[in-house]
């Protein structure tokens, strides 16, 4: 399965150096450095995945 990998809209900053992706995976949902994909990812469930947002909205 190919992985289309978008990138967070909140993404940039001085000299877009900070630089998100999100995937949809068939396990979670993956996340990555946009500036560096060979580096890997990692993946959150649906549920890690929205603590995640929530901490970072708070």
């Amino acid at each position: 399965m190919s992985v289309q990998w978008r990138k967070s809209s909140y993404s940039g900053g001085a000299d877009d150096q900070h630089c998100v992706e999100l995937g949809c995976l068939s396990s979670g949902v993956g996340v990555r450095d946009s500036k560096d994909p060979e580096a890997g990812h990692i993946r959150l469930t649906p549920a890690r995945f929205a603590v995640l947002v929530a901490r970072l909205k708070g």
